[in-house]
């Protein structure tokens, strides 16, 4: 019985890692209107409008704009969902990940 428990102790001390994370950009385009890009901040993003609005300007001025820094399976589904959306619309907005 003591083997056993022995065996459970060490399988039970592996070291459980954080998940990586990855950051979620939104990228400029001159197409993509300013009221569109805000709306997915806020819906997909989760950001207050104020927030949108001044991450919305910095896509504008650097290329692209931070959204927020997720694991991998979400930062996917955000990036699916902005292009979703976006493709619905008729705009061209691109998001992209990139690992922290």
């Amino acid at each position: 019985m003591k083997k056993l428990e022995q065996e459970f102790e060490s399988e039970m001390s592996v070291e459980l890692l954080e998940p990586k994370k990855y950051s979620v950009y939104l990228l400029n385009d001159d197409y993509t209107s300013m009221e569109f890009v805000v709306n997915v901040l806020m819906s997909i993003f989760r950001h207050s409008e104020p927030e949108a609005v001044d991450i919305t300007m910095k896509i504008h001025k650097n290329g692209k704009g931070l959204c927020g820094i997720f694991t991998y399976d979400i930062a996917e589904s955000k990036i699916a969902q902005v292009h979703t959306n976006a493709k619905n619309s008729g705009y061209p907005l691109k998001a992209i990940m990139e690992e922290e």
